[in-house]
C-alpha cells in the first residue's frame, strides 16, 4: 500500500515540475495581421489582431480623417466594428501596462526604426477591441498612428493579460532624438481616466547605431597620451577617418582661471592615423584640464589632464672643471673686479629701488587680481533636485507661424537651459482628458515659473468662429485650428495677467511670472497687468531668461557669467537655436504681411 502512495506522489511531483516548466516558457509575442473591416466585423477566424490601414478608415468614415483632424484622435468604435450591437463600445478597459520600445535594424545610416511592445491590462480585458498607438517627436507637430482592431466576436480571457502585442515598425526616426509613444486601449471610455499608457524615449545616437568611426557629429578622438620632454609638452591624439571630412582640430586647457586655446592642423601626407602636436605658455607645477575635439559645431570633446612638471636648471658653478693653472690667478683678479663694480652699482642703485616701489599702489594689484579672475567657472545651485518646470502660454490668433516659433523656443529651452517646460501642444492626450482649462489651470498650479508670449493677438477678444458646413474641412486642411481647444491658451495667457494683478494687490512674490516678446512684436503687445512681471525680448534677453530661472546672477564684483550656448551671439549655432531663428524670422515675416489687412 505504502509503495503505491510513493509512486502517486512521485507521478505528483513530476507533473508539477512539468507544468512549471511549461510555465516558464514565454509565449510568443502577437504581430499584427492584414485584415479587412469586413472580416473584423463578421469575426473571421484570420482576423483576430488586424491592422487598420487609412483606406480603411475612409472607407468606414467616408472622408480623409488624417487631413480632416491631422493629429491622432481615438476612432469612432461604431463605424470600425458596425452598429448591430451598441453594447460593444461601451465598456470600460484600461491602459496597457509593461510599454517597451525596441530599436530594429534600419539599413539607412541616418534614421532609425523602433517597434512598441505591450501588455493588455487586467481590468476591462473581456470587453476589449485593441489598440492605437501614437508616436510624436518632443518640441514637434508630426505624429504617427497605427490602429490594431480584434474582431468582433473576440473576447479575451484574463490569461491572455500575459500576452506581448506588438506594434508595426516605426521607420525614418531621427538619430538621438526624443519621442513620445502612447498605447491607447478600445474603445475609449466615456470617463477620460488611464485609458492610455504614455512614456517618453530617446533613438540611438549615430555612433551607438553606426559606430563611432562613421558619425562626424560624435566622432572624439578616443586615444589621448600625453609626454614631457624638458619644457615641452607633446599630445598625441588619433585623427579622424577620411571619410568624415575633418580637416582640423582645437585644444583648449585651462587652470587657475586661464584658459589656453591651440588650434591643430595636422598634414596628411605626414601621418594619417595619428597626430603630435606642442602645448606652449603652460606654467611648471600647474595640473591642466584640458580638451581636444574637431573643428566642428557642436563637436564632442575628449578631456584628458596634464601636469608640468616643473624643470630642475643644471648650475654651472656645481660643475667640477679643472682650468689651466697659469690662469688662475688672471680669472680671480677679473672676478674680484666684477663682484666690486656689481656691489657698487647695488649700492647706488637701491634707493632709487626702495622709491619706486613705494610708488605701487595696492588698489592696482587687486584690480589686476580682478581682472584676471573675471572669466571663470560658475555652477548652478545645487538647492534643487530636479530642474524646473516652466508653462509656456500664448496666442493662437497670430497664426501657425507664431505658434511654431513659440513651439521651437520650448524645444530651445528645454534642450539647452536646463528646464522642464510645459506646452498644450506636447500633451494633446493630457489637454482632452483634462479639457483646456482645466489643463492649464492645473499647470499654472504646478509649474515653478509661467512664461506668457506676448503678441498682437493677445490683447484683442475674439470670439471662436462657427463652421459652416464643409467649410469646417477646408479650415483644418489648411492646418487651422477649430473648436474650443484653440482659444484655450489665449483665454491662460489673459488668466496669468489677472493673477499677476491679484497677487500684486496682495504684496506676494511675482517672480513666478514673466512676459516676453519676440522680434516682430512691440512692448505695447504686453498686457498692463503681465507689465508688473519681469519681461523680456527674446531671443536677445535668453541670458536674463536663463538667470530668471535658475537664480544665479550674471554680474557680480569682479565677475560675470558667460553661457555660450544661450547668448545672443552663440545660441543660433546649435541646431534647436537655428530652427528657434529660423522660426522667428518666419513669423515675423508673416506678421508683416497681415499687418496692412488689420490696419
Amino acid at each position: 500500500m505504502w509503495r503505491a502512495a510513493l509512486v502517486v506522489c512521485q507521478l505528483g511531483a513530476l507533473a508539477q515540475s512539468l507544468w512549471a516548466q511549461e510555465d516558464d516558457v514565454p509565449a510568443a509575442a502577437v504581430t499584427p495581421q492584414d485584415c479587412n473591416l469586413d472580416c473584423i466585423r463578421q469575426g473571421g477566424a484570420g482576423c483576430e489582431y488586424c491592422r487598420i490601414t487609412r483606406s480603411d478608415i475612409k472607407q468606414a468614415l467616408g472622408f480623409n480623417s488624417i487631413q480632416a483632424f491631422g493629429s491622432c484622435i481615438p476612432w469612432p468604435c461604431f463605424e470600425l466594428l458596425g452598429e448591430e450591437d451598441p453594447q460593444i463600445c461601451r465598456h470600460y478597459v484600461q491602459a496597457p501596462n509593461d510599454v517597451k520600445v525596441e530599436s530594429v535594424h534600419e539599413p539607412k545610416p541616418s534614421s532609425d526604426t523602433i517597434v512598441v511592445s505591450w501588455k493588455p491590462s487586467y481590468y476591462g480585458i473581456a470587453f476589449l477591441r485593441g489598440f492605437q498607438v501614437s508616436l510624436q517627436a518632443l518640441g514637434g507637430s508630426t505624429i504617427a498612428c497605427q490602429l490594431f482592431l480584434f474582431h468582433r466576436n473576440l473576447s479575451l480571457p484574463a490569461t491572455h493579460a500575459q500576452r506581448v502585442y506588438k506594434s508595426d515598425p516605426f521607420p525614418g526616426l531621427s538619430l538621438g532624438t526624443q519621442y513620445a509613444v502612447t498605447v491607447m486601449a478600445l474603445p475609449v471610455p466615456e470617463e477620460w481616466e488611464r485609458f492610455y499608457h504614455s512614456q517618453t524615449f530617446s533613438t540611438r545616437s549615430c555612433a551607438e547605431k553606426n559606430g563611432l568611426e562613421r558619425c562626424k557629429k560624435d566622432w572624439y578622438p578616443e586615444h589621448v597620451e600625453v609626454q614631457q620632454e624638458g619644457a615641452a609638452i607633446n599630445v598625441t591624439f588619433n585623427l579622424a577617418p577620411p571619410n568624415l571630412g575633418i580637416r582640423s582640430y582645437f585644444s583648449l586647457c585651462y587652470a587657475n582661471g586661464m584658459k589656453k586655446y591651440t588650434d591643430i592642423t595636422p598634414k596628411s601626407s605626414e601621418n594619417r592615423t595619428h597626430h603630435t602636436y606642442q602645448l606652449d605658455g603652460l606654467q611648471e607645477g600647474t595640473n591642466y584640464t584640458c580638451e581636444i575635439a574637431a573643428n566642428e559645431v557642436d563637436a564632442v570633446r575628449k578631456s584628458f589632464n596634464v601636469r608640468v612638471l616643473r624643470i630642475q636648471k643644471e648650475d654651472a658653478t656645481t660643475r667640477h672643471v679643472t682650468p689651466p693653472r697659469v690662469l688662475i690667478l688672471p680669472l680671480c683678479l677679473a672676478v674680484a673686479a666684477i663682484l666690486v663694480v656689481l656691489l657698487a652699482a647695488l649700492v647706488r642703485g637701491r634707493p632709487r629701488l626702495q622709491m619706486k616701489s613705494v610708488h605701487v599702489r595696492p588698489d592696482n594689484i587687486r584690480q589686476h587680481q580682478e581682472i584676471a579672475s573675471q572669466e571663470e567657472m560658475v555652477s548652478l545651485p545645487r538647492s534643487r533636485l530636479t530642474p524646473p518646470r516652466l508653462l509656456i502660454c500664448y496666442s493662437s490668433f497670430d497664426g501657425p507661424a507664431h505658434v511654431k516659433a513659440v513651439m521651437q523656443l520650448g524645444a530651445f529651452i528645454q534642450q539647452h537651459m536646463a528646464t522642464q517646460v510645459c506646452l498644450d501642444l506636447w500633451d494633446s492626450l493630457g489637454v482632452a482628458e483634462e479639457g483646456s482649462m482645466g489643463w492649464h489651470c492645473r499647470q499654472i498650479r504646478e509649474s515653478d515659473f509661467v512664461l506668457v508670449i506676448c503678441s498682437r493677438g493677445l490683447n484683442h477678444r475674439h470670439e471662436p468662429p462657427e463652421p459652416e458646413g464643409d467649410d469646417e474641412g477646408e479650415e483644418a486642411d489648411k492646418g487651422l485650428n477649430f473648436g474650443p481647444h484653440a482659444f484655450s491658451s489665449h483665454a491662460a495667457a489673459r488668466l496669468v495677467g489677472e493673477e499677476v494683478g491679484r497677487a500684486k494687490a496682495r504684496g506676494r512674490d511675482l517672480s513666478k511670472y514673466m512676459a516676453a516678446i519676440f522680434e516682430y512684436s512691440e512692448e505695447t503687445d504686453i498686457p498692463t497687468e503681465l507689465r508688473l512681471a519681469s519681461h523680456y525680448a527674446l531671443t536677445s534677453d535668453l541670458p536674463l531668461l536663463f538667470s530668471h530661472l535658475h537664480g544665479v546672477a550674471l554680474h557680480r564684483p569682479g565677475g560675470y557669467l558667460k553661457i555660450n550656448n544661450i547668448s545672443e551671439e552663440g545660441y543660433a549655432k546649435l541646431p534647436a537655436g537655428a530652427a528657434l531663428q529660423w522660426a522667428i524670422y518666419e513669423a515675423g515675416m508673416a506678421m508683416r504681411a497681415k499687418r496692412p489687412q488689420t490696419v
